[in-house]
């Protein structure tokens, strides 16, 4: 195979599991991941769009692909597709949890099963993911656990509370897992801060405030975000962020509290929500919603970063 230079000079295929494979920045890592010639292990709750994408990544170029029809929250199910993957492809080399939800509306309106929904996802399937892969990779001294976080995720950002406190316990838990693993030099733990990505989360999501979300500009195209992350595995960071304002913004929440919450509840809701009668729906939170799996949202005109 040729040589990838987001492998370096090996340019052996990696088995790479990722979750949230058939939308947004999960399907375009699987796209990357499969031209660049890897074994994939696509995880995600609907079938179907898990046959289309490994169909997708087969014919791109993937070495291998199996797919796993689970939810993230579901430890016993992602511990099963785990030990799975390893009877078929090998040792896992690489896992990037990228399954998520989200919900808008105030925290009194959100009802308590889609507050608990988004957690159950972002959050305790993060740890479920973790800890189906970590042991293995402790044991070789080798592997990659790649999060994606949110610039939320060091922000207070209004009607969005479920989301941003899970992205707040990513962001926790990839400090503490680099804290108790610098005894293994080989494994890496990375947190990828995405900005605003055009995916299909926003029209997905929950939604008690009668809007639709959108991402805050600047908009990145999700084949920006996984690019990134693939061009890092060879020497992975400890935080990979995704968007130029996301550095002003943490350090403005953080510095100047009071300015930034006079002003953030007005900008918030000029430029992150659609200007829709929305009834209220529990979105993608609580089942999948696979008619509306897709690589991008529906805000074209991006920033895209990308480099080859």
């Amino acid at each position: 195979m040729t040589a990838d230079p987001a492998k370096g000079d090996d340019a052996t295929p990696r088995v790479v599991l990722v979750t949230g494979a058939t939308s947004g920045i999960g399907l375009a890592l699987a796209r990357e991941l499969a031209a660049a010639g890897d074994h994939l292990a696509l995880l995600a709750r609907s079938k179907e769009p898990l046959d289309r994408t490994a169909s997708e990544c087969r014919t791109a170029g993937a070495a291998s692909v199996t797919t796993f029809a689970a939810d993230v929250a579901d430890g016993a199910a992602v511990e099963a597709a785990v030990r799975d993957v390893e009877r078929r492809q090998g040792p896992i080399d690489v896992v990037v949890q990228s399954a998520g939800v989200a919900a808008y509306g105030r925290f009194e309106d959100v009802p308590p099963e889609v507050f608990d929904g988004v957690l159950a996802t972002n959050v305790l399937g993060t740890a479920n993911v973790v800890r189906a892969v970590l042991p293995g990779m402790r044991d070789r001294n080798d592997g990659r656990i790649v999060l994606i976080g949110s610039v939320v995720g060091a922000l207070a950002v209004p009607e969005m509370s479920a989301y941003a406190v899970s992205k707040w316990a990513i962001r926790s838990l990839a400090r503490h897992l680099q804290i108790e693993n610098r005894d293994r030099s080989g494994v890496h733990i990375t947190l990828v801060t995405p900005g605003g990505i055009d995916t299909p989360i926003y029209p997905q999501a929950a939604t008690y405030n009668g809007h639709v979300g959108k991402p805050p500009p600047p908009i990145y195209a999700p084949e920006t975000v996984a690019h990134r992350i693939v061009q890092s595995l060879n020497r992975p960071p400890k935080r990979l962020d995704v968007g130029i304002t996301n550095a002003v913004m943490a350090l403005g929440f953080a510095l100047l509290p009071s300015l930034y919450d006079a002003i953030v509840t007005p900008l918030f809701n000029l430029v992150t929500k659609e200007r829709e009668n929305v009834p209220p729906t529990s979105g993608n939170v609580l089942r999948p919603n696979a008619a509306l799996n897709a690589l991008r949202g529906r805000h074209p005109g991006l920033t895209n970063l990308r480099r080859r």
